[in-house]
């Protein structure tokens, strides 16, 4: 019928369009089908968001094609946020540096003064005392009375220039803690530096007299360098030795007041007395400190006039033998140069006896025989470079502060297996009376803990 209206070859051609249009239709249903399966049915599988998808699939697909750069930026910062928690790669500096402004300048025609002139700190400490008795400047243990002590020490507030520093430094307050615990003494742990001109040397001064201004119950003020480390923990200091005197040093007053010897005492352990005596000595100790020319040219004059000090700028040690050399008359009565015990210890003449004392002697004696401090003079672990090898002065802090913790360690009934070592062992087996056990030293519960009762 149509061969007869249209032709038999106009049929034909209708024929194989017809069949070429359901191979098309057939490629383009599987391609729908395949499409489905890759991007997802979309929204409970409609027809208009299968588009959608498809659509946004190709879209996307092509722009990341054209897009390598971009494509290798995102990958970049991927790679470096999946690296953002760890600490190898994260440079402390970024830390060190401060937001804030620079310190003032101190105008250089005014006097430096580490606080306003205060003359009657005694009798205001005392009208305190009376009208605050919970806060009495010394503890009844027994029949005596011991004095309110504050040990205070502290180091840089950024963090130590080699990363090692800071663990020695956190073994360091570790070891007065445990000293200050054992003694019912109070202590104080600083960062700041509360005077930007007082830096160095010389950061102890505003910080020991800002203490004693706003601790009036506190009797005896302890400083001690950060570098310093209690190795007799069972030792008290005789207290009753110094009711008479404000500051108690290490040293001797041959070399000091004869000499005039540097290095006659040391100032990185020392006691200083609440009072107005104290404020007064400050005051007169503090002028050779300010940075710059000021520190300079007095390091010059302590060079001139100290016995063996090398060329450097003025250092508080040098100026407290200065001071009570020239000024003994002012100072010296009150001024007690401790060389019965080990106050302070210079550690390059005891770490090496170590051994010698546990198997010789016994804590509790303070001396060259089992010293009350191990002073680590020069190593300074938290700078760059020491005065002395890096390995010898971190091997010797790990030793000392050892031969201190085991003391420590044997309340426990544990020992460091040797000074050179951080494992420890059993020194004796567990009981089921542990409340029957007595530690040799007498620390876990020492006499001035108990309270006095009365018996009226």
């Amino acid at each position: 019928m149509l061969e007869r209206i249209l032709g038999s070859r106009r049929v034909r051609q209708m024929q194989r369009a017809f069949k070429h249009g359901k191979i098309t239709f057939l490629c383009l249903f599987l391609t729908l089908l395949v499409l489905r399966g890759t991007i997802g049915a979309g929204k409970f599988g409609t027809p208009e968001q299968d588009f959608k998808e498809i659509r946004d699939h190709l879209y996307y697909s092509s722009r990341k094609r054209s897009e390598p750069h971009r494509v290798l930026e995102e990958a970049q910062i991927t790679e470096t946020d999946s690296n953002s928690n760890s600490y190898v790669s994260f440079d402390p500096m970024k830390l060190i540096a401060d937001d804030d402004e620079e310190d003032e300048k101190r105008d250089p025609n005014v006097a430096f003064s580490l606080g306003p002139k205060i003359n009657d700190w005694d009798d205001q400490r005392r009208k305190w005392l009376e009208e605050n008795p919970g806060f009495t400047n010394f503890i009844g243990v027994e029949d005596k009375n011991k004095p309110r002590v504050l040990l205070v020490t502290g180091s840089s507030p950024k963090p130590c220039e080699n990363p090692v520093g800071d663990h020695y430094l956190l073994k360091s307050i570790k070891n007065k803690i445990d000293y200050c615990r054992l003694h019912g003494i109070e202590i104080f742990y600083n960062f700041a530096l509360l005077d930007a001109e007082m830096a160095g040397f010389w950061a102890k001064l505003p910080l020991i007299r800002k203490l004693l201004l706003s601790h009036p119950e506190v009797e005896f003020l302890w400083w001690m360098d950060s570098d310093a480390m209690f190795t007799d923990m069972a030792f008290e200091l005789p207290w009753e030795r110094y009711k008479e005197v404000n500051l108690v040093m290490h040293g001797w007053n041959e070399m000091v007041y004869d000499q005039k010897n540097w290095i006659g005492l040391n100032t990185g352990s020392f006691l200083l007395r609440n009072g107005q005596w104290a404020l007064d000595l400050l005051d007169a100790w503090a002028p050779m400190g300010p940075k710059g020319k000021i520190r300079t040219e007095a390091g010059k004059i302590l060079t001139r006039e100290l016995k063996g000090r090398p060329t450097f700028e003025a250092d508080d040690q040098s100026a407290m033998v200065y001071l009570l050399a020239t000024e003994r008359a002012k100072w010296g009565d009150k001024v007690y140069l401790e060389s019965a015990y080990y106050l302070h210890g210079y550690w390059g003449i005891l770490v090496d006896k170590y051994e010698e004392m546990i198997e010789k002697y016994h804590p509790g004696l303070g001396d060259h025989r089992w010293p009350l401090v191990t002073h680590f003079v020069g190593c300074k672990p938290c700078g760059k470079f020491g005065d002395y090898p890096v390995e010898r002065c971190l091997k010797q802090m790990d030793r000392a502060f050892n031969f201190g913790d085991n003391q420590i360690l044997q309340i426990y009934g544990f020992t460091h297996k040797s000074l050179g070592s951080r494992r420890v062992k059993r020194t004796r087996n567990e009981t089921d009376n542990p409340l029957q056990v007595k530690d040799e030293l007498g620390l876990l519960h020492p006499s001035f803990k108990a309270v006095k009762v009365s018996t009226s």
